[in-house]
């Protein structure tokens, strides 16, 4: 992005991985770390590249972590993914202090699951009938929608937003009311 525009403004963290739900004693090992790695380590590592960017442009930029609803503790039999977006909201709170006096903002969007590939991993099985139940626990009735988070990644990443830093944003219809 710096050879082709010149400089960085905006960086957004959105990758996220889960196991279908069961109870943590048997997720494997190797997939807890593996969720970690990309869940909460991908945040720190990015952060590493682009804030010395940032500060060498003078100062200023947007980080927006991809959290999720998940990481206020929500969820039965997914401890572990829960675990790992509640750290990515703390690491997004803790950078936010930390790197205010850069001008950096930070803020995490925690959307509720939606119309993306992770989804039959939160349903197990996905049904119209699982689904249903599922939407029911929504106030607005429905599933999140990609543009619903780009929306709000949007407004985050906008000179709108310019005195915000160190929000979770719920994108998740009213579900954690």
């Amino acid at each position: 992005m710096l050879a082709r525009f010149g400089r960085l403004d905006i960086m957004v963290n959105n990758a996220g991985i889960s196991h279908r739900n069961m109870p943590m004693l048997e997720v494997p090992e190797e997939m807890v770390d593996k969720i970690l790695a990309i869940n909460v380590k991908a945040i720190y590592l990015a952060a590493r590249h682009v804030i010395p960017v940032f500060r060498k442009q003078g100062g200023g930029g947007v980080i927006i972590n991809t959290a999720s609803t998940a990481g206020f503790g929500r969820g039965p039999a997914s401890t572990v993914y829960n675990a790992s977006k509640g750290a990515a909201i703390t690491m997004t709170k803790s950078m936010a202090v930390e790197y205010a006096g850069d001008n950096i903002r930070v803020n995490a969007l925690c959307p509720v699951a939606g119309e993306t590939p992770l989804l039959s991993t939160f349903m197990g099985v996905d049904t119209p009938e699982i689904r249903a139940k599922f939407k029911a626990t929504i106030p607005l009735g429905r599933l999140s929608t990609p543009l619903d988070i780009a929306n709000a990644a949007l407004y985050l990443a906008s000179d709108e937003a310019a005195f915000i830093t160190g929000v979770a944003l719920e994108v998740d219809g009213g579900r954690c009311i």
